[in-house]
């Protein structure tokens, strides 16, 4: 009666978790049993992960913006070639 249930994520490992414990299989027991480590260094590393991946965000969202922008620059193209054939026949 005493038992604690056991959430589905206690038994699951995930893959960055297999590289941490291939690191240093100590460190990945402590902080599976809930110690976390203190280092000015993991605080320096965990924001520059959070800049690079916002750095990364804005790229994919210039990168779609400017396909299409192509995409539309193509249609007026287009557009522009056909006006021009209809002035030449008309």
């Amino acid at each position: 009666m005493g038992q604690t249930k056991k959430k589905l994520s206690d038994n699951v490992i995930s893959a960055s978790e297999i590289g941490q414990y291939h690191y240093c299989s100590i460190a990945w027991y402590l902080q599976r049993c809930g110690y976390e480590p203190l280092s000015d260094r993991l605080d320096a590393g965990v924001k520059i992960h959070t800049t690079l991946g916002d750095a990364i965000d804005y790229t994919k969202l210039n990168t779609r913006k400017s396909k299409i922008l192509a995409y539309l620059g193509y249609i007026l193209l287009v557009i522009g070639a056909l006006l021009v054939i209809f002035e030449v026949i008309l």
